[in-house]
């Protein structure tokens, strides 16, 4: 695994021009990965003990920060991001804050998961970001409220320790602990500000929720499915395509380069569990002169079983929402979409049902990560 960059210390102020010019970023090793703390997924900011400069909500926003030099309020500065009020200590002769001091967020992750990488993006705190932070995780069931999740009979881990953080930074920090999660808490120590808050990791669905559905999208992410590689991701990227609900613009499927050779391009997925596959659809929707020609669909049972094609090569339209019944179910634990020759596609769905192997599969995974 690549080393994590770190940052510390205060960025420079703004001196004018493009304000991302000094913004310091790295390369880190999950960010592959579906954040788990997607407000498309049905993430939240359900609480925080103070946001006097600007609100928790705007810690899960999906574009990055923003900065205007001369955007003011009648409380100050208004910044693109979760902010708090300067803490004080308890006396004139003490006036600072006791080491213990912090601000803190509740954060309900859009799909439980397991957490593989955390980003606390400071963009834009460049004096007024955190002295440190740290993040913990937990799993409570069903839709527990403030109180609830503060109650002494919550356990909480700690996934990222106490740790120093750099202004104007994307701070990111690997996550080891193999545990399923729900909802976090975010503290800053003392106080001060955070952009914004990325979570990646692996989503784990409940299998009794699935179980209850019976015939569901085997490779939504929501449902546990994932991207696991592409041919091509060069303007986004392959794993919009298991995203919940259709796509909402260009950017929000998947569209590869334009190819100047004989080949053409693909997604490999792995489903949720082994599953029995009845229905395909695939859209091209907001994809009008740069969606795919044609594609075909297949699967294999296991990591080393053989693709076998269940949709053969057909013919696209754009912006278009396509429906195949299968002539025969298929067994399978991954797919493969191949689009021809280049282009993109906004969705993939796929309609079946888990098999007893699938299900015993899910079960004994939730229960291990649940302890």
């Amino acid at each position: 695994m690549a080393a994590i960059p770190t940052f510390t210390g205060d960025a420079h102020p703004y001196g004018g021009g493009d304000p991302y010019a000094d913004y310091r970023t790295g390369d880190f090793p999950f960010t592959h990965l579906a954040d788990l703390a997607d407000r498309q997924l049905g993430a939240a900011v359900v609480a925080a003990n103070d946001e006097f400069f600007a609100e928790r909500e705007n810690l899960l926003l999906p574009h990055r920060a923003e900065f205007d030099p001369e955007r003011f309020g009648h409380k100050g500065k208004i910044m693109d991001g979760w902010e708090t009020r300067r803490r004080r200590g308890v006396s004139a002769d003490h006036p600072w804050p006791a080491a213990d001091d912090h601000d803190w967020a509740l954060v309900r992750l859009g799909a439980p998961g397991v957490i593989r990488g955390i980003v606390v993006d400071t963009a834009h705190f460049r004096g007024n970001y955190p002295q440190a932070v740290s993040v913990e995780g937990t799993s409570v069931p069903g839709t527990p409220s403030q109180r609830d999740l503060l109650g002494d009979d919550v356990k909480w881990t700690t996934l990222v320790p106490r740790t120093p953080v750099g202004g104007h930074a994307a701070n990111g920090f690997a996550v080891s602990v193999e545990q399923r999660f729900t909802h976090l808490r975010v503290n800053q120590h003392p106080d001060g500000g955070i952009a914004r808050l990325r979570v990646y990791g692996e989503v784990v669905p409940d299998p009794a929720w699935l179980a209850l559905l019976g015939t569901f999208d085997v490779v939504a992410l929501e449902n546990g499915g994932r991207a696991e590689d592409a041919s091509n991701r060069f303007y986004s990227p392959p794993s919009n395509t298991v995203r919940p609900g259709r796509s909402r613009q260009m950017d929000d499927g998947w569209e590869t380069r334009r190819r100047r050779d004989r080949g053409n391009d693909w997604i490999r997925y792995r489903l949720v569990a082994q599953s029995v596959i009845r229905a395909v659809e695939i859209d091209t929707a907001y994809l009008k002169g740069n969606s795919a020609g044609w594609a075909s669909v297949s699967v294999r049972d296991g990591d080393d079983g053989d693709w076998t094609e269940i949709l053969p090569r057909t013919r696209l339209q754009p912006d278009t929402n396509h429906r195949f019944p299968l002539p025969a179910p298929a067994v399978a634990t991954h797919a493969r979409v191949d689009i021809y020759p280049d282009g993109g596609i906004s969705r993939l769905r796929l309609h079946g049902t888990l098999t007893q192997r699938g299900a015993g599969h899910l079960e004994a995974r939730h229960r291990e990560l649940n302890g």
